[in-house]
């Protein structure tokens, strides 16, 4: 059995995910870690800019939105941003489990919630958004609510509950619609670069996948650009069942080495690529990647990188581990503190790294999402 030792393990995480040598743009980047993550909107700027030369926000805007991405719910139902190409892959592998599951809740939530559409009324409205929205070519989620008012009327949800509310029917419906592959997130609509609004359009139609054949797609992809990787991580990273999971390797021939499986042409040794440093933000693929993370984070360093639900925070890398944390205070410099001693060498490249963030940044507060300790206690204190 081959032995792939963690250090080789670090040099493959460096190369293939576009961390020691740049990717020639945004939809490459995002090619080198399969997808990127899109649940908080600074994480595809961010994680992108790390991972191409000359980057910058205008740079980075123009190829999120030039056709070559598209933005959609995938493995566990989080939203990614994916090459086009692969975009039927994820949504016939992962997308299209979902949809169902996700359908089958919201006529829950609305029965109990006493939204009493029939399903002819939901037919109904549903064929409007998608009449709007090929009228249009691209329409906001408030001009679809204007254009349709079915779509504002209200249901309760969690009733009972603390957080017991009313929630209109139409962003819920609507994001459906896009699990479903019915209709595609396009362009953002006004707003700053890190806004949550993004227009609708029809889209392609997918190229069509069995399911098996789309799950073992993903896999390879995954294996390509994470591998050695466990069943354990495939199946937290697709979110798919452990059947579906061994199925899937066992479609692309995987093979096993001493710390997972990798693809059956990728047993050659990768040799370390020389120093260097990597600022990357929080929900980064490159983080997300594996459930099981002791190759490139010392377990006691957990608890100051990742929020209670398991979301990491804005990481400093050297040479494939995770050594600190950094955040933005409110004028935008970027702050950083190192949890291990990396030594005066590492320390110049790091400081360098950060200038060169800070610098395409030009002075954005950026503020994750999901955080965590080392960042909010970074963001509110001088380095």
């Amino acid at each position: 059995m081959r032995t792939i030792t963690a250090a080789e393990r670090r040099a493959r995480l460096g190369v293939r995910h576009a961390l020691t040598a740049p990717a020639p743009g945004v939809a490459a980047a995002a090619s080198a870690v399969v997808a990127l993550h899109a649940t908080d909107p600074a994480t595809v700027y961010l994680s992108a800019g790390a991972r191409i030369a000359d980057p910058g926000l205008e740079r980075i805007e123009r190829e999120l939105y030039d056709g070559s991405l598209v933005r959609l719910h995938g493995m566990r139902r989080t939203v990614f941003v994916v090459p086009a190409e692969l975009a039927p892959v994820v949504h016939f592998s992962t997308s299209a489990a979902i949809a169902v599951r996700e359908r089958r809740q919201l006529v829950k939530h609305m029965a109990e919630g006493g939204l009493a559409w029939s399903p002819e009324d939901m037919a109904d409205v549903e064929a409007a958004v998608l009449r709007l929205v090929a009228e249009h070519g691209e329409i906001s989620v408030n001009e679809l609510t204007a254009a349709e008012p079915r779509l504002r009327e209200q249901m309760r949800f969690g009733i009972g509950k603390p957080y017991e509310t009313s929630q209109a029917i139409g962003s819920r419906l609507i994001a459906l619609l896009g699990m479903e592959g019915r209709i595609v997130r396009r362009g953002r609509t006004a707003g700053t670069w890190i806004s949550q609004q993004h227009n609708w359009s029809a889209g392609p139609p997918l190229l069509e996948l069995d399911v098996r054949e789309a799950q073992a797609r993903l896999v390879r992809h995954w294996l390509a650009a994470f591998g050695p990787g466990t069943e354990a991580d495939v199946k937290w990273w697709t979110g798919w069942n452990l059947g579906d999971t061994r199925r899937a390797l066992a479609a692309v021939g995987a093979v096993e080495v001493d710390c997972g499986f990798v693809l059956p042409d990728d047993l050659e040794p990768v040799a370390a690529p020389g120093p260097w440093a990597a600022f990357l933000p929080a929900l980064d693929p490159t983080p997300m990647g594996w459930q099981q993370r002791d190759f490139y984070l010392e377990p006691e360093h957990r608890a100051a990188l990742f929020d209670r639900s398991g979301n990491i925070g804005p990481t400093v890398w050297w040479e494939g581990r995770i050594v600190g944390g950094w955040a933005t205070r409110a004028d935008g410099e970027i702050v950083w503190e190192l949890l291990d001693d990396v030594g005066s060498d590492a320390g110049a490249l790091i400081e360098a790294e950060a200038a060169s963030l800070s610098k395409w940044l030009g002075g954005a507060k950026v503020i994750p999402r999901f955080r965590t300790p080392l960042e909010r206690k970074l963001s509110h204190v001088d380095r």
